[in-house]
């Protein structure tokens, strides 16, 4: 591992095991931008080694960039926004980023966290769990309704955190109230873009026919 990494530090890799819900969103941000990096699946519960190496957390999703060695999904999508500007995926002004952030924060701590380490044990989430994100994901149906993205027309990377966790609602069994049809609505924008659809990995094209 540590030679092979050696002989490609001349480009940018982006380590994700195929179900990873954050991997999947800096896998988007990568098609969004439209950049040459190649995108390793890995298998942690395998191979465990093959990212400590990088990451001393050892989790999913890794992005090496030459000598650059970067870890959490946050940091990761950021960092790609910076170094690569266009199209730009985070606002301008300080307070609609301030927006951005605390947005993709509520979903890394309410849900996407959570759900990256059942996937992990390969476990299912419970009845719960199910039903406290069914609610929280109907209180932004009035928001959504009213705009097209989470920042308005303009697509973000606030997008690219939620498009993978509304993916998997049919694989985690979750189901929505019947009154989010502006859910439905804004989910489908997303998934009919092509940086969506390259984003998906075998196994997640998979999830939507469990």
């Amino acid at each position: 591992m540590a030679e092979a990494i050696e002989n490609r530090r001349s480009g940018m890799i982006l380590f994700s095991t195929e179900t990873c819900i954050e991997g999947h969103a800096c896998r988007m941000v990568l098609h969004e931008k439209e950049v040459e990096c190649d995108v390793e699946y890995v298998d942690l519960n395998r191979n465990p080694n093959h990212i400590i190496e990088l990451n001393p957390y050892g989790e999913s999703p890794t992005l090496m960039d030459r000598d650059m060695v970067l870890y959490g999904s946050h940091i990761v999508a950021e960092y790609l926004d910076d170094r690569l500007p266009h199209p730009p995926l985070m606002p301008p002004d300080p307070v609609n980023r301030g927006r951005v952030r605390m947005m993709i924060y509520r979903c890394q701590r309410d849900w996407l966290h959570r759900l990256r380490e059942l996937d992990e044990r390969k476990q299912k989430p419970n009845k719960t769990f199910r039903t406290t994100l069914s609610r929280d994901l109907a209180s932004l149906a009035p928001y959504l309704a009213e705009q097209d993205f989470w920042l308005g027309e303009e697509f973000s990377l606030v997008d690219c955190f939620i498009a993978p966790l509304l993916w998997r609602l049919k694989h985690y069994g979750i189901e929505l109230p019947s009154q989010t049809r502006s859910i439905t609505q804004y989910a489908n924008r997303i998934f009919g873009r092509e940086s969506f659809r390259k984003s998906l990995s075998d196994a997640e094209m998979e999830m939507q026919l469990d």
